[in-house]
């Protein structure tokens, strides 16, 4: 071969080089391309990253972060539809207090009222505005929590001072309505909690059963121990809870339509396994509609 057909040839050679690795290079641009648009519409990623070479790896890292993004999208959508449901029920348990203190304040400003209706009004007035910052503060309470914002701090202490803290809250309330509430007598235990939440939550449970127990009904408060928990049962003779309801009631706002006349936001008892769920407790309940409810705080045993 002379040296100019061998310089032809080299040149071919390289003219079909850049061709080739060209193309190439078109090629993977057009497939990486093709997976930018799949992850910015949505769509699963057409490429596969079971083939070896580079665009094999970049479909397997493109498919990483297409999950990555989905998972980020629907958490993203799931909080707007928590945060747009916060809000709508914010709205529905503020509404009626809300309208009750402008129409008590309407009637105030009103000149031929006698110093009785007046003070009688007031009184309605500063009942309604308890309500609305009752209302507030276990809002506050629930988002903080659950945004880890509050903590509960669990430790080791008596419960029957923190039984006694939640049972002072509910007595003058238990007295009006003439219920009964009795506290079987039972050794002092050392359990695993957080003494103002705890309290917090008998609390609750206490206000509910006088809340839902008739005059002249009765409440009994007793302990159970057991090896790793010991239960404290809130046990009352009120209007119960339907069977089909069961499973609802710890719901976020959940209310029965038995008691939606009745004073409450659906709150307290969310709250109140929250809470527990934290000290690393529990909360269960038995209730046979008609005859009453057994509501159950089950706490961890410190060991001796």
């Amino acid at each position: 071969m002379n040296e100019t057909a061998a310089v032809i040839l080299c040149c071919a050679v390289c003219l079909g080089l850049v061709w080739y690795y060209r193309e190439k290079s078109k090629r993977q641009y057009r497939q990486i391309e093709c997976m930018l648009d799949e992850i910015l519409n949505e769509r699963p990623v057409s490429q596969s990253d079971l083939e070896e070479g580079e665009i094999a790896e970049l479909s397997h890292k493109a498919r990483r972060i297409q999950e990555k993004l989905n998972l980020e999208v629907q958490s993203a959508r799931k909080e707007k539809e928590q945060v747009k449901s916060l809000i709508s029920n914010m709205s529905h348990q503020l509404k009626t207090p809300l309208s009750n203190v402008m129409m008590y304040q309407e009637i105030l400003e009103s000149s031929s009222l006698e110093e009785e209706q007046r003070k009688k009004f007031l009184e309605k007035l500063k009942t309604q505005s308890e309500k609305i910052d009752w209302i507030l503060q276990s809002l506050f309470k629930m988002v903080n929590l659950e945004n880890g914002v509050i903590r509960v701090q669990p430790e080791e202490k008596n419960i029957k001072a923190t039984l006694s803290r939640a049972l002072s809250g509910v007595y003058e309330k238990a007295q009006r309505r003439n219920i009964k509430i009795t506290t079987e007598e039972f050794p002092d235990s050392t359990l695993y909690h957080d003494p103002r939440w705890t309290a917090e939550v008998l609390g609750n449970l206490l206000e509910n059963a006088v809340k839902y127990t008739d005059p002249g009904g009765r409440i009994v408060v007793r302990l159970v121990p057991y090896e790793l928990y010991s239960k404290l049962e809130i046990i009352d003779n009120g209007r119960g809870i339907a069977k089909e309801e069961l499973s609802c009631i710890f719901q976020r706002f959940y209310r029965s339509n038995d008691v939606r006349n009745l004073e409450g936001s659906g709150i307290g008892l969310y709250l109140s396994r929250l809470i527990l769920e934290k000290e690393k407790g529990y909360l269960t309940v038995e209730s046979e509609y008609g005859r009453g409810s057994c509501f159950q705080v089950f706490l961890q045993n410190c060991k001796n």
